[in-house]
C-alpha cells in the first residue's frame, strides 16, 4: 500500500497555490491522477518519484517511510527502486532499445530485457535508436525500460498523450498488461476520460492543487460536470 499525506507550493499560470493531496493506494491499483493543465498531477508523480520534494508531509509504501518532514526523512529515488515514464520518453538517442532497457536494471539480465522486448513486439527493433522509431514504439521502449528495474511502483505521465487516436486505444493494452506484470502500484496520469474508464480501477481529481474527489471512475464523474469542465481539459 502507498500512502500519501503531503503538502507542496505551486505556481501555477493562475498564480500561487498548494498541491494537497492525502491518499491511500492499494495494492495492484491503478490510480488515475485526473485534472486539467497545471492541476499539479505531474508535481504529485515527481514528488513519488523522489524527484520534488514536498514542504510537508509524509509518504509511506509498505512498511517504508519515503518521505516524513517531521523526521527529516527523504530517501532517493534509487531507494524508492520507482519506474517513471516520462510524458516525453527520454529515451537515451545515443543507445539502442535493447540498451535503453538494458539501462534500467540494477543488476544486468539480458534474458530479462529479451522476454521484456518479446512482450513489447520490440524484438525486430533492439538495434535501433530511438530516432527510427515510430512514436507507438517509442511508447514500448520506454515502457520496457521503466518495468526493466523490477520497481516497487510504476508512475506513467501521460505516456500516450503524443499519440493519435487508433494509435492510443491500441497501446491502452500494453499499459494494462505492463501493471498486470508489475502486480503492483501503478499510477497514471491522464486528462482523457475514455483513458479513465478503460484503465483505472480508482481516480483522483486534483483541481488547482486540491483533492476535490476520488473513489471509481463511475463514482467520481457520475453526471458532475462541473468537477471537469470541458474548457480545462
Amino acid at each position: 500500500m502507498l500512502k500519501i499525506d503531503i503538502k507542496r507550493a505551486m505556481l501555477t499560470s493562475e498564480g500561487k497555490t498548494n498541491l494537497e493531496v492525502t491518499a491511500e493506494i492499494q495494492d495492484n491499483e491503478l490510480l488515475c491522477l485526473f485534472g486539467h493543465s497545471g492541476a499539479g498531477k505531474t508535481t504529485l508523480l515527481r514528488i513519488l518519484a523522489g524527484l520534488t520534494k514536498p514542504d510537508k508531509g509524509r509518504i509511506v509504501f509498505n512498511d517504508t517511510v519515503w518521505f516524513d518532514s517531521e523526521k527529516k526523512i527523504n530517501i532517493s529515488p534509487q531507494q524508492r527502486n520507482v519506474g517513471y515514464m516520462f510524458q516525453d520518453y527520454a529515451l537515451f538517442p545515443n543507445m539502442t532499445v535493447e540498451k535503453n532497457i538494458s539501462f534500467a536494471q540494477k543488476e544486468k539480465d539480458k534474458d530479462e530485457v529479451n522476454k521484456l522486448m518479446e512482450l513489447f513486439d520490440l524484438d525486430a527493433l533492439k538495434n535501433q535508436h530511438p530516432a527510427k522509431l515510430s512514436g507507438g514504439q517509442k511508447q514500448r521502449v520506454a515502457l520496457a525500460r521503466a518495468l526493466a528495474s523490477k520497481p516497487n511502483v510504476l508512475l506513467l505521465d501521460e505516456p500516450l498523450s503524443a499519440l493519435d487516436f487508433d494509435m492510443r486505444l491500441a497501446l491502452q493494452h500494453e499499459i494494462r498488461k505492463a501493471h498486470e506484470l508489475l502486480n503492483t502500484v501503478t499510477c497514471l496520469v491522464s486528462h482523457d476520460l475514455q483513458e479513465v474508464f478503460h484503465l483505472a480501477s480508482s481516480v483522483i481529481l486534483i483541481k488547482n492543487g486540491t483533492v476535490i474527489n476520488q473513489g471509481k471512475p463511475a463514482d467520481v464523474f457520475s453526471g458532475k460536470q462541473d468537477f471537469y469542465p470541458k474548457q480545462a481539459y
